[in-house]
């Protein structure tokens, strides 16, 4: 691609909280996809708390089945 940086980014608001989907290009052309939640931190303050979670394209087959896996056992089992 020689892109480099984000090449997609899409975003999901729930309440307090914005969860970001972005998919990323390192430096060697490798796609990645970076998960990030921020939310504001108590106060209404303009200052956010972030955390992130980066899966790489090897893992990503992987990681999709698996959360489908737990997305299925919390819809069986919600009350």
């Amino acid at each position: 691609m020689g892109v480099r940086g984000e090449v997609f980014t899409t975003k999901f608001i729930s309440g307090e909280r914005t969860y970001f989907f972005n998919v990323k290009e390192n430096v060697y052309g490798d796609l990645f996809l970076n998960i990030v939640e921020s939310k504001g931190t108590e106060g209404g303050t303009t200052r956010f708390i972030r955390q992130s979670i980066i899966v790489y394209k090897e893992d990503l087959e992987g990681f999709v089945k698996e959360f489908q896996n737990t997305l299925d056992f919390i819809k069986q089992h919600k009350g």
